[in-house]
């Protein structure tokens, strides 16, 4: 498992707020609160996503038409690429030049995005291109 910082291309980074995902600008004291992704790779391209140590893990759950980013309590080395049911926790990630975008593998075409305004949860959209949404993050290992 490695650790990485995870900010969109507008410099908002995550943080928690009642156990959900939120994308904002993290200043002073509030930098603390910066959520890093715990990170198990499953493929060269693919990945499993978790914060806490690994102990909360991101997950896409399809609930009717409605596709959302969910924490499951889930501990992510238990996770395998092998089990069907563990692939609501795979992300594809792909690298265009600086920024990398996460696409689900149980929810294809919907992709990890934050909202424009700051404070907003993290969630994913079918319009990655859209200028609405952000799907652009830059990813780097945690020193």
């Amino acid at each position: 498992m490695q650790a990485f910082r995870i900010w969109d291309i507008h410099q908002k980074t995550f943080y928690l707020r009642n156990n959900q995902l939120i994308a904002g600008y993290l200043q002073g004291p509030n930098t603390k609160l910066e959520e890093k992704m715990d990170v198990v790779s499953v493929d060269p391209h693919t990945l499993f996503l978790g914060i806490h140590g690994g102990k909360l893990c991101l997950s896409c759950v399809k609930s009717g038409d409605d596709i959302r980013l969910q924490l499951e309590e889930v501990n992510i080395t238990d996770l395998s690429k092998n089990k069907e049911q563990d692939k609501r926790f795979i992300f594809i990630r792909s690298e265009k030049g600086p920024t990398t975008s996460f696409e689900s593998a149980a929810c294809r075409g919907w992709f990890l995005s934050t909202a424009l305004e700051a404070d907003q949860p993290v969630g994913f959209t079918n319009t990655p291109e859209a200028p609405i949404m952000i799907t652009k993050f830059y990813f780097q290992e945690d020193q």
